[in-house]
């Protein structure tokens, strides 16, 4: 099997929970620390062979497009302003991708969101990695590295990253059911929940935002009914997948590639700190502040 080397983003929801933040800019173009949240995922990808990568994107998204299109005239004003040290900023512009864009013209879920990657992905293997998460401390994991080896080597129709989260918060995600004997960091999938009540889970271990998929997913999305919220959920799709016969494996996250998921403004919130405080020129000065301002007396 040749090497997977297309991704596809979905970037289209309208990031309500971060509101006022996302009325005029996509929640992934919130800055973690020094960059965008969706740069972090377009540079984890390119690190892991990525050379073509699709944005599904939805009205008020520009800003992304804008975001990695070369722009010559910001690198001539560095230049002539001596401020060549900024320029290696700039470097994610020149990485070896090409990026296309298309629209989901209506929110109808994550599903539905892959499902118009169809004519760009064709009969090829391909990634899905969620825009509002990063893996990793500056996305710096090899998750999609280690479940594309799993996906050639089991032959598998689907793999999937999964983090362990609290049993009272497993309402909130797409949990696994893995098959038993399955203790493993590589496990095969017995079933996929989307969203179940805390005494029904299956297990706590939730999907974390990155998937390997065959082709064999998009007639599977068209055969799902919408689910949970309405909307067309790719966890329904995948779980049809494994009741036709198909086979799905599950990967769990190191404590190293903790995710960080850009959904609400108290995650968002300790994504930017852990970010700012990992920074090696500005970190240092505001752990001390931080100290500072924790203790005063707040009287």
């Amino acid at each position: 099997m040749s090497d997977i080397n297309i991704a596809v983003v979905p970037v289209a929801g309208m990031g309500t929970r971060l509101l006022p933040a996302t009325k005029s800019q996509p929640k992934e173009m919130l800055p973690v620390g020094r960059k965008p949240v969706v740069q972090y995922v377009v540079e984890e990808l390119n690190r892991v062979g990525v050379e073509r990568l699709l944005f599904i994107t939805g009205s008020g998204k520009t800003s992304i497009e804008n975001h990695f299109d070369l722009n010559l005239e910001l690198t001539q004003s560095l230049r002539e302003d001596g401020k060549e040290d900024l320029l290696s900023e700039l470097s994610y512009e020149r990485a070896n991708l090409q990026y296309f864009y298309t629209r989901q013209r209506q929110l109808l879920g994550l599903g539905h969101a892959v499902l118009c990657a169809e004519p760009f992905v064709g009969n090829n293997p391909f990634i899905v990695a969620l825009g509002d998460s990063i893996i990793g401390m500056h996305a710096e994991s090899k998750i999609v590295e280690t479940m594309k080896d799993c996906f050639r080597e089991k032959k598998a129709d689907a793999v999937i990253a999964f983090e362990e989260v609290p049993e009272d918060e497993v309402f909130q995600y797409g949990i696994a059911k893995p098959k038993k004997n399955s203790n493993g960091v590589v496990f095969e999938i017995d079933d996929l929940i989307e969203k179940p009540p805390v005494d029904e889970a299956p297990s706590n271990l939730a999907v974390a935002a990155r998937y390997v998929l065959s082709p064999s997913i998009f007639d599977a999305l068209k055969n799902t009914k919408p689910g949970a919220g309405n909307e067309i959920q790719l966890t329904d799709a995948i779980r049809l997948l494994i009741q036709n016969g198909g086979t799905v494996y599950g990967v769990r996250l190191k404590k190293s590639e903790k995710r960080y998921d850009i959904g609400n403004f108290g995650s968002y919130f300790r994504a930017f700190t852990e970010f700012a405080l990992a920074d090696k020129n500005f970190g240092p000065e505001l752990r001390e502040y931080l100290q500072q301002i924790i203790n005063e007396d707040p009287s």
